[in-house]
């Protein structure tokens, strides 16, 4: 079974139930069913053919979820692509796709870094859509009566993903534009239900930890659980999370466009283990490579980057994903996540992975955002930097590097700290890293 067909049969068991909220607008499974056929029928009419790779531009709204629909049903492809990106480039991008046709089982056509000419088309089957699904209400209980308030952009994996479950079970989702207006994603949870879930990434929850958090922990009997993910989260707010949501389940997911959804942890288990991610889920499989790199196996894997066959065999093949991320697996069968092997700076021969040094430095009282880059210097050759947000407009450099030294291993105490007004962050909450290496 497809997505498309657990939402014909949604239609029939529950065609009353409120099936997506947004923009204002309430359709129930019936409805939005209907809607799905009649906008179906209308792009037939518009000479979409079977394999078709058709560009939609994300208007996180019902419209757009209604097209993502219909398309498939059609047997087209969707390459769903940010909204608010130049015509010019939409153009381009949908050009290049035209080129292009895919064979049964074919979805979706991910962007995984904001399309620019760099970036990788991931190709993403049926299947694998289905396979996330379980993977997710196996791993973090999702039920019919789950209202999943969505807030971030539906052209990712990141929150796409969380219509895949949602469908299988015929629950309720509730469309939110992110947390540009904050009142629109706490309004979202007056919906007459009382068990909601949601998406966050790390800088969303840092948002809301340091400016709403008395509201956030005002829905704490609501909230089953929060799933975060896409970046790596601190361990300092991991533990505030804890404690302004003490009844609720909190996430720690492992899963990028590549592998589809692999494993998560629940770090409101007593522990709260920084880095974990938990035990692979019932569709997925993680092998750690001799260079200590994540590999993953199962049904959610992608089907490769859209015409570029020689990218694909370096990163697929023997049925496994290989990433560039760094990892161990514990003796509970846990993924523990250390870092990116692109982002590990080498100073003086010890290599450092930046995310080390962020974390601990989050745990200070005065520091806000964080991050840690690398800089030349006349002796070691590399030398690290820490930029930081302060939350009282003063940096003391000797403070944090002192409450460093408690923390790290000297040679990854940063010899440089400057302020900044904010870090620059990519679309999913992750530091850009790239930007800041171009700087340097």
């Amino acid at each position: 079974m497809t997505l498309e067909d657990y939402l014909q049969q949604d239609a029939q068991l529950y065609p009353d139930k409120v099936a997506l909220v947004g923009n204002g607008e309430i359709l129930t499974y019936s409805q939005l069913y209907e809607r799905v056929l009649i906008k179906a029928n209308q792009l037939k009419g518009q000479s979409y053919v079977k394999g078709q790779i058709v560009t939609a531009r994300n208007t996180q709204s019902i419209d757009f979820v209604v097209t993502y629909f219909a398309l498939h049903i059609i047997g087209c492809v969707v390459a769903p692509l940010e909204k608010s990106m130049p015509d010019e480039l939409f153009d381009k991008v949908t050009m290049l796709l035209s080129a292009h046709e895919m064979p049964d089982g074919i979805a979706d056509i991910l962007y995984t870094t904001g399309t620019t000419g760099q970036s990788k088309g991931v190709i993403v089957s049926h299947r694998a859509i289905v396979a996330d699904a379980e993977n997710l209400i196996d791993g973090q209980g999702f039920s019919h009566e789950l209202v999943f308030v969505i807030n971030g952009p539906l052209n990712h994996i990141g929150s796409l993903s969380k219509i895949y479950p949602v469908v299988l079970l015929g629950a309720t989702i509730i469309i939110t534009d992110g947390l540009k207006n904050v009142n629109d994603f706490f309004c979202a949870f007056s919906f007459p239900a009382e068990k909601f879930a949601t998406f966050l990434v790390p800088a969303s929850i840092r948002i809301l930890i340091q400016f709403n958090a008395e509201r956030l922990a005002a829905l704490a009997d609501k909230i089953d659980f929060v799933e975060t993910g896409a970046a790596a989260i601190s361990h300092d707010d991991m533990k505030q999370l804890c404690h302004l949501l003490p009844k609720s389940r909190l996430y720690n997911t492992y899963a990028s466009t590549e592998t589809g959804i692999i494993s998560t942890y629940n770090f409101n288990d007593g522990r709260c283990i920084a880095g974990c991610l938990g035990r692979p889920m019932k569709n997925s499989k993680v092998v750690i490579t001799d260079g200590g790199l994540i590999s993953c196996q199962g049904d959610t894997l992608m089907s490769g980057y859209v015409g570029e066959p020689e990218r694909t065999a370096t990163v697929l093949h023997d049925a496994t994903v290989f990433t560039s991320d760094i990892g161990r697996l514990d003796d509970e069968g846990m993924l523990h996540l250390s870092g990116r092997e692109d982002d590990v700076i080498n100073v003086g021969g010890f290599k450092v992975a930046p995310t080390d040094v962020e974390n601990a430095a989050m745990a200070h009282p005065d520091v806000a955002d964080c991050i840690c880059i690398p800089v030349k210097h006349p002796i070691t050759g590399v030398a690290l930097k820490l930029l930081v947000v302060t939350k009282n407009n003063v940096l003391n450099k000797k403070a944090i590097a002192l409450f460093l030294k408690m923390k790290l291993e000297p040679y990854k105490i940063p010899m440089i700290y400057e302020k900044v007004e904010s870090v620059r962050r990519t679309y999913n909450g992750k530091p850009d890293r790239k930007f800041y290496n171009r700087q340097s």
